[in-house]
Parts: C-alpha cells; sequence; structure tokens
C-alpha cells in the first residue's frame, strides 16, 4: 500500500485534500511541472490542479514535442502566456487589461527551482513564441519554508492566484487557493523539529 495521497501525491500523513475547494475560472491554467517536484511535500502545484476543473497538469523536463501540449497550442481560438520574467516579459495586469475575453485565455506556469525553471524554459523551443508575462501584481510571497533568489519570488500557487486575480478581476474568488495553501505550510511548519523553522528560515 502506497504512503502517498493517489490524488494530492503527498503522504497521506501531510495530505491536503480536505483543504481543496473547487473554483470555477474561465481563465485556464496549465503546469509543466519538473519530475523533482512531484513528491515534493512542500509543493504546491497539485493544489492548483486540484482546486482548478479546468487546469491541466503536465510532468517533464522537455515539453517541446508532447503532442497533446502542442495540439491545444496549435488551438486558432486561443491565446496563451508564459508566466517567466524573462527578456521581453510584459506585465500581467495590463496583458489581462487587454485580453479578449470571446477567445480562450490561457496561463502557463513552470513548476521548479528558478534553475530548474530556467532549463525547461530553454528545452521548451515550442513555448518560445508566446508572449512572456510577469507578475507586476505579485508582493512577496509566503512560501515561508522554501527560499527564493528573486526578491519578489513566489510559489507556483501563488503564480496561479496573482495569474487569475489579474485576468478574471477577482482576488477573492481565488482566496481559497492560498487558503489552502497556507494551511499546508502551517502543517509542514508544526511537524518541523524544534527550532529548524526559526533557524532556517525567519
Amino acid at each position: 500500500m502506497s504512503r502517498y495521497c493517489e490524488y494530492c501525491g503527498k503522504a497521506k500523513k501531510a495530505c491536503i485534500c480536505h483543504w481543496i475547494e473547487n473554483i470555477t475560472a474561465t481563465t485556464e491554467i496549465w503546469i509543466l511541472q519538473h519530475p523533482s517536484e512531484i513528491k515534493r511535500a512542500i509543493g504546491t502545484a497539485r493544489i492548483l490542479s486540484l482546486s482548478l476543473p479546468n487546469s491541466r497538469l503536465w510532468v517533464g523536463e522537455d515539453f517541446s514535442d508532447n503532442d497533446e501540449l502542442n495540439s491545444l497550442l496549435a488551438d486558432p481560438e486561443r491565446d496563451v502566456y508564459v508566466v517567466y520574467p524573462g527578456e521581453g516579459s510584459v506585465p500581467i495586469s495590463s496583458v489581462a487589461v487587454t485580453a479578449k475575453k470571446q477567445r480562450i485565455q490561457t496561463v502557463i506556469l513552470l513548476d521548479g527551482t528558478w534553475k530548474k525553471a530556467y532549463k525547461m524554459w530553454l528545452l521548451a523551443t515550442n513555448l518560445h513564441h508566446l508572449p512572456l508575462v510577469n507578475l507586476d501584481n505579485a508582493d512577496n510571497g509566503n512560501y515561508r519554508i522554501r527560499k527564493s533568489p528573486k526578491e519578489q519570488g513566489v510559489s507556483t500557487v501563488e503564480a496561479g492566484y496573482l495569474a487569475l486575480s489579474a485576468f478574471e478581476a477577482d482576488a477573492d474568488k481565488f482566496a481559497p487557493l492560498l487558503t489552502t495553501f497556507n494551511h499546508m505550510i502551517d502543517f509542514q511548519i508544526k511537524h518541523m523539529p524544534h527550532g529548524v523553522f526559526e533557524k532556517n528560515y525567519l
């Protein structure tokens, strides 16, 4: 018998399913997840994929030849953006304002450490023609048990929340994503050995 939950992928004692709340979104979230993130106790991508019925999650490192992804990218009725603060990226708030509501709006998130996300981006040549957006609506993230080299580094679920809030102009609607995220982080901190959180993350 597996010690991992078959739905959220986390250890059964750290299962997050009871905190998940289904949210109907018109904007699609697609997650490209590095394999190293699948069983990570503090990974957050599954919060998005479990909460958003129209989301998609693929696991891999090189997605350039992913047939399903490429078929969806070829849909002429869909506008797709990649959240990546690379050269030429534009503020997501400005993109959201000008987005054509009659078309399908899709946001791609790269789920991995900054180093791994960078490699995934380099390999995924099928994404290089897509517009890049940066999260200009982000303050410092609340990922209290994972350090980021970026001043405004946020977790994958926070990035999804910010993207959805921008495109649908309704932050309250997507607040349950952050509620689940905070429950997960609180649980992990509670079960750390005494002094570990204070020493390494405060």
